[in-house]
């Protein structure tokens, strides 16, 4: 299966275990990935609070190079990116004459007809049939699959079948040996941007998630998103101080769950770059040792 792929600033920054992890996965499960060129940062939360236009312009400029670069589908693994982005396809899909304004501003001809997709949608064509085969290693362990707001809101381009209890990476769980549980915070706010300018919000909204998971038996929280990871992992000393408890519990992200099952190594899946501790017992590989495997690189051959 062959994608677009749209790293965004984090992946190249603050979360570069999400990135190397799958690069990592992606050889195993028959995923080739090919670089947007020349891309730019979506705006996050910044633009759209600043300006509307420059807020589409940004991610519009991404979706033109990878129409231009003959790019159908876009996998945007960051989940405020994909938000972005989507959210613009959408609107200047339905509005003719604003698309055409921001075409000029852009300087460059856009359709909006690269679709965009995020890591839940790919991840879940890839591991399906076969994939119990290919898992070494089930992560036997109980966990708290935590989705955010991005990727169940708004309606229009939320790609979850159950906004409030979405279940789509519950099920990918089960697959690697799992046990997802059943919580009460999947799709509460972590506290997203406010992470450095309020971090004493963040401190009390991701603390009422980890306290939570950590109450219902999980072993591992699971996420998909970036600025989740940070607001529940590097911003854990906020939350115990807001709290006044200790929180063990790892924040792990999908892609590093699925690599361990397949065997690969901490280090390559970018364990280490954790602020709270990765300490999980791994139970003993099925079958044996497995065969090394590739990482994965990113194609870069559609660059001017």
């Amino acid at each position: 299966m062959k994608v677009g792929f749209f790293p965004g600033c984090s992946l190249e920054g603050s979360s570069r275990e999400y990135n190397e992890s799958l690069l990592a996965i992606a050889p195993a499960l028959g995923l080739e990935l090919a670089e947007v060129p020349d891309w730019n940062c979506c705006g996050a939360t910044a633009a759209h609070s600043l300006n509307h236009k420059l807020a589409l312009a940004l991610p519009a400029r991404i979706l033109a190079l990878a129409e231009r670069a003959g790019i159908t589908e876009l996998l945007v693994p960051c989940s405020a990116c994909f938000s972005r982005l989507a959210a613009t396809r959408e609107q200047l899909t339905r509005d003719d004459a604003l698309r055409g304004e921001i075409a000029r501003i852009i300087e460059l001809p856009f359709t909006a007809r690269t679709k965009v997709l995020n890591v839940l949608e790919v991840l879940a064509l890839c591991v399906k049939d076969g994939f119990a085969q290919q898992v070494r290693r089930p992560f036997a362990h109980k966990v708290a699959c935590y989705y955010g707001c991005y990727l169940t809101r708004p309606k229009s381009i939320g790609t979850c079948a159950r906004a409030e209890d979405p279940q789509e990476m519950d099920e990918m769980m089960k697959l690697v040996g799992a046990e997802p549980l059943d919580w009460a915070f999947k799709v509460e706010c972590c506290g997203a941007g406010l992470s450095v300018s309020r971090t004493s919000s963040v401190a009390e909204l991701s603390g009422r998630i980890v306290a939570d998971a950590a109450a219902r038996g999980a072993e591992a929280i699971i996420v998909a998103c970036p600025m989740c990871h940070t607001n529940l992992d590097l911003r854990r000393s906020a939350i115990e101080r807001h709290r006044q408890a200790k929180y063990a519990l790892p924040v792990l992200y999908l892609s590093q769950v699925i690599g361990l099952a397949l065997g690969l190594g901490e280090r390559e899946l970018g364990l280490h770059r954790h602020a709270v501790p990765v300490r999980l017992a791994s139970p003993a590989p099925a079958g044996g040792e497995p065969a090394a495997r590739p990482t994965a690189t990113v194609s870069q051959e559609q660059e001017n």
